[in-house]
């Protein structure tokens, strides 16, 4: 049996470089994870706050400095956003961003007093559909 050893160390150094590859990976995934907040942009929009995710951030006009008024059934279409402190923000100053205790004990992430939200009806990243509704309802804009 004939063994071709230039052969089987191309595939050991292809499965090495391959193995690294993923790893490298998953760590960028897990990196990715840790995004609390960043800028997205829309044509008619300009540029907005969402969740590391991509799910975008709106304000209601009701609330106060840091006093959410969205409570109780309000709250189930209008969820509260709350990241853990250390989640990184990318494009505003983390500055600009605290952490209230509401009415009904949870936690909501505020930026610049202005307490946040995702909307029940936006299913996939980018989506605007809670934008103006009501009129008491926007996306939030850095």
């Amino acid at each position: 049996m004939k063994i071709y050893l230039p052969k089987v160390l191309c595939l050991l150094v292809l499965g090495f470089f391959v193995s690294a590859a993923l790893l490298s990976e998953e760590v960028t995934a897990s990196e990715v994870n840790k995004i609390g907040v960043k800028i997205m942009q829309k044509e008619e929009l300009g540029n907005f706050l969402a969740a590391g995710n991509g799910m975008t951030l709106y304000s209601f006009t009701r609330d106060e400095k840091n006093v959410s008024h969205c409570i109780e059934g309000c709250a189930v279409n209008w969820p509260p956003f709350h990241i853990d402190p250390s989640a990184i923000i990318e494009g505003c100053k983390s500055s600009d961003f605290a952490a209230i205790t509401r009415k009904d004990g949870r936690k909501q992430t505020t930026y610049k007093n202005i307490p946040l939200y995702h909307f029940i009806n936006d299913k996939y990243p980018g989506d605007t559909f809670g934008q103006g509704i009501g009129k008491v309802w926007f996306v939030v804009t850095p």
